[in-house]
């Protein structure tokens, strides 16, 4: 396991390092990234926004940066 991502880690900063948690957040029904819509801040506070379940995104995240390593 490497770095925790945690509501406070940035989705600009997560998708530079691990592009492929894009598929993550569009699970999670979070705006397509790679449909050309921007999504800055933090996971957190973009889960409460779209009404997203924090701690399955987060748990989803960290799997999917885990497995990209």
């Amino acid at each position: 396991m490497g770095k925790k991502i945690s509501k406070e880690s940035l989705i600009e900063d997560l998708v530079k390092e691990h592009p492929t948690t894009v598929k993550v957040f569009t699970r999670h029904k979070l705006p397509c990234i790679v449909c050309g819509e921007p999504l800055w801040g933090t996971v957190g506070e973009n889960a409460e926004r779209y009404g997203a379940d924090l701690e399955a995104l987060l748990r989803d995240l960290q799997a999917e940066a885990d497995a990209s390593r």
